[in-house]
């Protein structure tokens, strides 16, 4: 009777650890899996509202199993600090231009394996930046600062420094004037390289003029030639042709 008893505790002990096996496995998985989910909500949040200028936001469907995870700023210095490879994607619900890309995007990535992407918002759920620096010009034209970024912001400009475009204002003339710091626009995917910023795009196609203008078959064949070439940015630096 002891023997069996015996027997029996130990059964018991190794069916609990089978189950603290699986269950740490699916906690494990379940921070992408509710990242997914939450880009999903997010962006499907808006179709067909009417944002503060009575335009409507470009109806989506995010599949449920994006590769989109969020992170913040300081996590992605980190990953840098790091030299950790990984793609990268500035942007947010509200920006029009990323709804107008983010779906081609998503089948791209998938397309090529891709099955993380990091993702940093860089505005909050009133539309206000919560990321960068914005500035104004004044009576004058000269650029005012009108907000300060994310303490980690100026970090990241000089991280991504080499692929980054000027922050210019334009003045009531057309004429650029030039802030004096690079500037992270939305949408911008990133590849970054054992530490080091490769390669920015922002999938939009040439021939796309407006935000919420209908997406034709060519602006669309665009998209996939500008994410699958992006996507594919491991495969040809590993072979030193990019």
């Amino acid at each position: 009777m002891k023997k069996i008893f015996s027997l029996l505790l130990i059964s018991i002990f190794a069916l609990s650890l089978v189950g603290c096996g699986v269950k740490e496995k699916k906690d494990n998985g379940g921070q992408k899996v509710s990242d997914a989910l939450k880009f999903k909500e997010e962006y499907e949040s808006l179709n067909g509202k009417l944002n503060n200028s009575d335009l409507e936001h470009r109806t989506l469907k995010i599949a449920e199993d994006n590769p989109f995870v969020y992170i913040t700023p300081e996590e992605l210095i980190e990953k840098i600090q790091n030299k950790e490879t990984f793609y990268v994607y500035f942007g947010s619900n509200y920006c029009p231009w990323c709804r107008s890309v983010i779906e081609e995007a998503i089948k791209s990535a998938k397309d090529n394996d891709v099955t993380e992407i990091y993702y940093i918002d860089i505005w909050d759920g009133d539309h206000v930046e919560i990321l960068r620096d914005t500035y104004e010009l004044d009576s004058n034209n000269k650029p005012v600062l009108k907000s300060e970024g994310a303490s980690e912001y100026q970090k990241i400009l000089e991280l991504f420094d080499n692929v980054l475009g000027d922050y210019t204002l334009t003045t009531s003339k057309g004429k650029k004037v030039s802030v004096g710091e690079k500037r992270i626009t939305a949408p911008n995917f990133v590849y970054v390289l054992e530490g080091s910023a490769k390669t920015l795009v922002t999938g939009i196609s040439e021939h796309q003029s407006n935000s919420r203008e209908e997406l034709t078959e060519e602006m669309l064949k665009d998209e996939e030639k500008i994410f699958q070439e992006f996507f594919n940015s491991e495969t040809c630096s590993a072979l030193g042709d990019c």
